[in-house]
């Protein structure tokens, strides 16, 4: 992807945009839980305390996530997709998809929904989908010093 495309372009501004958007929300959680919260879903006091945690919690994991996402989409412009620093980053998103999972496994414990259930899926098929392509990011990297030293 070294060339300088509308989609290039628009992903980067796109996961900028994201990662902006997502401290801002992490940080206004304790400001604007209690009204939200109590407005929209009417819970009690003690279960607007969990919420609170629950959103800054996952909302640092996928504030995370978006960070290495940056990061990946630095190194894959510059050239060199499948390097050692891709292949990491893919092993933290799936540790920060695996948090959220284990979050909302606890909110599901605690408080159960059915959308909770869909979530947790989403996250725990997400961290394997992220572990998958470690593997593979480090086996084209192997093949890739290989091809580089033979010729």
């Amino acid at each position: 992807m070294k060339r300088n495309s509308l989609i290039n372009f628009a992903v980067k501004w796109l996961v900028d945009i994201m990662l902006v958007v997502g401290v801002i929300c992490v940080i206004a959680v304790p400001f604007a839980a209690k009204t939200v919260i109590n407005r929209f879903y009417g819970y009690s006091n003690s279960d607007l305390i969990i919420f609170a945690a629950m959103l800054i919690i996952t909302g640092c994991a996928a504030v995370y996530i978006l960070w290495c996402l940056r990061s990946m989409i630095k190194t894959l412009f510059g050239g060199n997709p499948f390097s050692e620093d891709n292949a990491r980053a893919f092993g933290h998103i799936a540790i920060a998809c695996a948090v959220i999972a284990a979050v909302y496994i606890v909110k599901c414990i605690l408080l159960f929904s059915w959308s909770t259930l869909v979530i947790i899926a989403m996250f725990l098929i997400g961290a394997l989908g992220c572990l998958t392509l470690k593997g593979l990011f480090e086996e084209a990297r192997s093949y890739k010093d290989e091809h580089d030293w033979t010729v």
